[in-house]
């Protein structure tokens, strides 16, 4: 039976209180902004604001969490016959709900302030904050976000889970369960969350799910948890590129600070993860310990044909989708290259666009959040194929368009910090410069080179031009499919479509940019389409019996498939020197081994550390995982893992039976 955990509210407030940020407007009592479309004030800053001046405690900051909470709480919608009751505006200023997820926002402060301290609350505004929240869940549960809308997804389970206990009402508590349940089965049957490797969502979704693992009730909610916070942290930490410290790609989804590395280095996100004990320790030794060069590849839907590969380097980090989230796919960066470049205050970033209408940076602003920055949308469908340091990306535009220009651009960040461009052997020295047919690009800077070798776009009119210019201080190649007078460009059945191949490369493995590009151009790049149908349409590159390709179906616009020289390139869960996950019922790392059930399950493996960690999604089976020097036996468990430490085992799981029998080490109290 579910209770009220309101109980748990104690401890004695700080003896100090909060500064007030410099933001907050004490005219309405929220925090605020001010762009040139005016002054906004968010529902879900004052939420957060209200929750940490009711935790600091102090009297101070309790009489102005009333005043912030007062003003939160009038931005929900109560109307009766409101089609989102329950549910909150955005901003203070707007005139009703205009983006639905505003309440999961909301509620994920609200929630956890009264489980913690409610008590610190007047009687008015504690039955105030708790009946929000009771509308709230109700808008919650009416709108029933789809799992693979991953970062709300894990919002509706938090927010379900914990204020289904809070407020006692068993079937929200339920409900939140469930889903709990639905989500982690998803998304471990495919490989990585469905919103894969996005430096903010992802990081928001770990959050979520280690809030969720502290502040319910139910035990084996807590456990999967924990177990799937552990899953989606060794993503990340696969992710993060040592070089430079930056969250590699390719990204489902990500906004134009991280896409530039405008903000502080992503690694430093996870060492507060392990500094704060939110993730277990040996994410650590995750990314620490891979050795270098490595891939590592994962899947988010196999249905779909939504596969991410990264290939780590010394100097730089190449990262390629096969395609993006649906709805989401004009945030994505599916072609992107982190490199390193000494003395720069930030690292050389290089990242694709489908473009048109000579869009540029800050042409749009992110959602109805007029406070956001501005982002690059990718206005093109990508399909997108890696295999190492080698990289095939083509494009089609993303439907019918009025307009000047149509072309896929690849963007390298600062053109000032550019050192050398080559157009085949010619070295450039100014922009812009013309590129013909059959001409490869290399870009050298800080200590990586990247080579680009365009395909022959398909012409509409204007002579198609492949040119390099510099745009508001970047460097672009742009290879057109259009470029003249207003005009209306459809979709046909052969589809217009461009594209490249790309290879990345230690500057030091070259005398210079030109040599790289004599190098690259010595492979051929195949532009055509197979016998089996003129639909069709085949990019392969192939170089010292070394192959990459792909092949769409142009009336469609599908992927059909991807190949490199060892065969056709598959939907692999999760696959790297040290980590690896599959359905098989054995999963093997070196000379670790995994026996379960046949149903998700993963295991990482660091030799350096003497750890190896299994985690099993699935009902309970019998398992054994074998490592060097030892093992261990459980006569049967659900979703969980096990935790290998230099010979110290600790069991986290759901339904273990029995009590695990260790060779080699010891069972952890």
């Amino acid at each position: 039976m579910i209770v009220s955990i309101l109980a748990l509210a104690v401890g004695a407030g700080a003896s100090q209180p909060l500064p007030v940020p410099a933001d907050f407007d004490p005219e309405v009592n929220l925090r605020g902004r001010t762009t040139e479309f005016g002054s906004f004030h968010e529902s879900r800053g004052g939420a957060s604001w209200a929750a940490a001046l009711v935790a600091n405690g102090h009297p101070d900051d309790l009489a102005l969490a009333e005043r912030v909470l007062d003003a939160t709480l009038n931005c929900q919608e109560r109307r009766p016959d409101a089609p989102r009751r329950g549910n909150f505006r955005w901003m203070l200023e707007d005139k009703e709900v205009t983006d639905p997820n505003a309440v999961e926002f909301v509620l994920k402060a609200l929630i956890p302030m009264m489980i913690r301290h409610a008590d610190r609350l007047s009687p008015e505004m504690h039955t105030r904050v708790l009946d929000s929240i009771r509308l709230g869940l109700a808008d919650i549960r009416e709108m029933g976000v789809t799992i693979t809308y991953t970062n709300i997804a894990v919002f509706d389970i938090l927010n379900t889970c914990t204020g289904g206990e809070l407020l006692g009402d068993a079937a929200v508590a339920e409900r939140g369960y469930a889903k709990m349940r639905e989500w982690e089965a998803f998304t471990c049957a495919n490989g990585t969350a469905f919103e894969f490797n996005s430096p903010t969502y992802t990081r928001i979704m770990v959050n979520g799910l280690v809030q969720l693992a502290d502040l319910t009730q139910h035990e084996e909610t807590r456990v999967r948890a924990r177990t799937m916070a552990a899953r989606l942290a060794l993503s990340v930490a696969l992710h993060i590129h040592r070089g430079t410290g930056r969250w590699a790609g390719p990204h489902s989804r990500a906004y134009q600070p991280s896409v530039e590395c405008r903000e502080a280095a992503e690694v430093a996100k996870v060492e507060d993860w392990l500094a704060n004990g939110a993730v277990p320790s040996w994410i650590g030794s995750a990314l620490a310990n891979p050795p270098l060069p490595f891939q590592v590849s994962e899947t988010a839907s196999a249905e779909l044909g939504m596969n991410l590969t990264t290939y780590h380097a010394p100097s730089f980090a190449l990262g390629v989708g096969t395609r993006g989230c649906p709805a989401f796919g004009h945030q994505s960066n599916l072609f992107m290259m982190h490199y390193v470049r000494p003395g720069a205050e930030r690292p050389g970033v290089v990242y694709a666009r489908y473009l048109t209408n000579d869009k540029w940076l800050g042409d749009w602003y992110h959602n109805t959040d007029r406070t956001a920055s501005r982002n690059l949308l990718d206005e093109g469908a990508f399909y997108g194929a890696q295999s190492g340091a080698r990289a095939v990306g083509v494009y089609t535009s993303g439907g019918i368009r009025q307009c000047t220009s149509a072309k896929c651009a690849v963007i390298w960040t600062e053109r000032a910090r550019v050192d050398e461009i080559w157009v085949g052997t010619e070295r450039v020295d100014s922009v812009p410069a013309a590129v013909a047919d059959g001409e490869v690009v290399v870009v050298a800077s800080g200590d990586a080179m990247l080579a680009v070798f365009p395909v022959k776009p398909t012409d509409l009119g204007g002579g198609a031009p492949i040119r390099l210019v510099e745009k508001a201080g970047d460097l672009v190649l742009e290879m057109h499919n259009y470029l003249g007078p207003e005009t209306t460009i459809r979709p046909a059945a052969d589809r217009y479509r461009c594209g490249f191949y790309a290879e990345a490369a230690e500057r030091a493995a070259y005398a210079d940019g030109g040599a790289f590009a004599a190098e690259v151009a010595r492979g051929s790049l195949r532009d055509g389409t197979p016998k089996r149908g003129k639909q069709h349409w085949c990019v392969e590159y192939a170089r010292d019996g070394q192959r990459l390709g792909l092949e769409v179906d142009l009336a469609k616009w599908t992927l059909e498939r991807r190949w490199d020289e060892q065969g056709e390139l598959g939907w692999p869960m999760l696959e790297s020197p040290v980590a690896r996950q599959n359905g098989t019922g054995r999963v093997s790392v070196g000379d670790a081994v995994l026996k379960c059930g046949d149903h998700p399950a993963w295991l990482f493996a660091d030799a350096v550390s003497n750890t190896w960690v299994a985690g099993y999604h699935g009902p309970p089976e019998p398992l054994a995982l074998r490592v060097p020097g030892g093992a261990v036996r459980i006569d049967a468990m659900g979703t969980g893992t096990i935790t290998w430490a230099d010979g110290e085992v600790r069991v986290d799981a759901i339904g273990l039976r029995g009590t695990p029998s260790v060779k080699g080490g010891r069972l952890a109290e």
